[in-house]
């Protein structure tokens, strides 16, 4: 018996292979690579050069400052009053506190004077219950301000004298705001100027001829004389004529200017 074979043909398959680089392309693929690195290194020396520089100032930079100051006479008297009022009910106490309060007002708003020299608002108001050992309400109590201030000291002096129906509570000086600003950039001129001078002197110390400016800050301050004043109860008044003023005396108040940064010494 003779057996036979069959072979089934099968197709070929032929894989296509990918196109080669050209030349032309292989040139522009090393021409972005070229230009990436130049710009990565343009970059890096900028970066460089720059921490150079911040080096150089930090190892060349002194920071120190000057101070001006300039003592006046304070010229703004704030003077306090308070009108107290104890009863069996809070609307009792509210009541007496606001026809005290409109009494002070009408007689204080007389004085008043344009530009600061004499000027009248109100202040605080309060009324709060009053209890007894056990913790019970047995009545209340309540306080109203009225504030007088201005830089006619002379005037406020006699209108408080005329308000004895109120207590006087607080009395305070201060510098006034023009006075303050008047002085204020007489005296930032001479910080500056000081500021200026003493960079001279760091330079020449360090054995260099000059400077340039880096930071600089200009802080305005104010001080003042602090000398308690006495309260002057109702009590105490009393031993006074009627409507006498009050007695007043201001202290010295300081503008102060500071001006604070640093340099770069330079040859």
């Amino acid at each position: 018996m003779t057996s036979s074979r069959r072979f089934d043909a099968q197709p070929a398959r032929v894989l296509a292979a990918s196109p080669a680089s050209t030349p032309r392309s292989r040139h522009q693929a090393f021409a972005a690579a070229t230009l990436a690195l130049l710009v990565g290194a343009a970059a890096l020396s900028a970066t460089q050069a720059n921490a150079q520089t911040v080096v150089t100032e930090r190892r060349n930079a002194v920071s120190f400052s000057a101070t001006a100051s300039q003592e006046l006479t304070q010229d703004l008297l704030i003077v306090t009053l308070q009108a107290n009022k104890d009863g069996a009910q809070a609307s009792e106490v509210q009541a007496g506190l606001k026809q005290q309060l409109d009494a002070a007002l009408t007689e204080a708003r007389k004085a008043v004077q344009p530009n600061g020299a004499l000027e009248v608002r109100t202040g605080a108001f309060s009324i709060h219950p009053r209890y007894t050992n056990q913790g019970k309400v047995n009545g209340w109590q309540g306080q109203a301000q009225l504030v007088i201030q201005g830089t006619d000291m002379a005037r406020i002096a006699q209108t408080v004298g005329r308000l004895n129906q109120l207590n006087v509570v607080n009395v305070r000086y201060d510098l006034s705001r023009a006075l303050r600003e008047q002085y204020e950039s007489q005296v930032t001129a001479q910080a500056i100027a000081a500021y200026r001078a003493k960079a001279v002197d760091v330079a020449k110390a360090f054995g260099f001829a000059n400077y340039t400016l880096g930071e600089v800050n200009i802080q305005a301050g104010e001080g003042f004389e602090n000398r308690p004043v006495p309260m002057m109860m109702k009590a105490a008044r009393a031993e006074v004529a009627d409507s006498a003023p009050l007695p007043v005396e201001p202290g010295k108040g300081t503008v102060t200017v500071t001006v604070s940064g640093l340099v770069v010494l330079a040859p």
